[in-house]
C-alpha cells in the first residue's frame, strides 16, 4: 500500500527545492528552511517504517 505521508513530504520537497533553485534563494530563507525541516521528517518516517517491518513477524 502507497504511503501518502511520505509521497507527500517528497511532493512538496521536491517543489520547494525547484522554486528555490528557480529563484536562487539562500539556505537561510523560510523555503530552504522547511526543505530542512522536511529531509527531518522524511528521515525519521523512514527509520520508524523500517523499524516496523523488522519487528513484524514472518
Amino acid at each position: 500500500m502507497a504511503d501518502l505521508y511520505l509521497k507527500a513530504l517528497e511532493s512538496e520537497r521536491k517543489a520547494l527545492w525547484a522554486s528555490c533553485r528557480l529563484k536562487g534563494l539562500a539556505k537561510d530563507t523560510p523555503e530552504r528552511l522547511r526543505i530542512v525541516a522536511i529531509d527531518a521528517a522524511l528521515a525519521a518516517h523512514k527509520a520508524k517504517s523500517a523499524a516496523a517491518k523488522s519487528a513484524k513477524p514472518a
